[in-house]
């Protein structure tokens, strides 16, 4: 079976130190996550928590694996919500979200992977894969608002 993963970008024009503290800080991570906060000192190893920033309840959950502002911010994730995929680091994806400085503004690259060794692997990629781009959307129509 080929590697299961999901790639997607978009550009921004905005700077990329601006697109980082929109993916980095609290005061808009409920605007593109879905309601949910971050809840990490973005430290590599810590744990770092999605949590509803209204109902305080745990959505997903995950460690850092790498913080190197403004260019990468990696992560490991689970549902915590989900009975069929037990907590075990073995079903844990990766997620990361890439940086890179262009001439308008800055390319921003999100790269979910790990599908082809989770618990349900196959359903879960299908998921993601099927998903539109409105995370990426947002990070953008944010950043491109903000004034650094």
């Amino acid at each position: 079976m080929s590697e299961l993963v999901v790639r997607r970008s978009v550009t921004i024009h905005a700077p990329a130190k601006t697109t980082w503290r929109v993916l980095t800080d609290n005061t808009f991570i409920p605007q593109y996550m879905f309601g949910c906060i971050a809840e990490t000192d973005w430290q590599p190893g810590s744990p770092l928590l999605w949590k509803g920033a209204a109902d305080g309840k745990l959505y997903v959950k995950g460690a850092i694996v790498t913080f190197d502002a403004p260019r990468l911010l990696r992560y490991m994730t689970i549902d915590p919500n989900d009975p069929e995929v037990p907590d075990l680091p073995e079903n844990y994806l990766t997620m990361s979200f890439s940086i890179r400085e262009e001439n308008t503004g800055c390319r921003l690259e999100m790269v979910a992977e790990g599908f082809n060794t989770v618990a349900k692997g196959t359903e879960r990629y299908q998921e993601v894969n099927a998903g539109d781009d409105s995370l990426l959307l947002a990070i953008k129509e944010i950043a491109e608002t903000l004034t650094d």
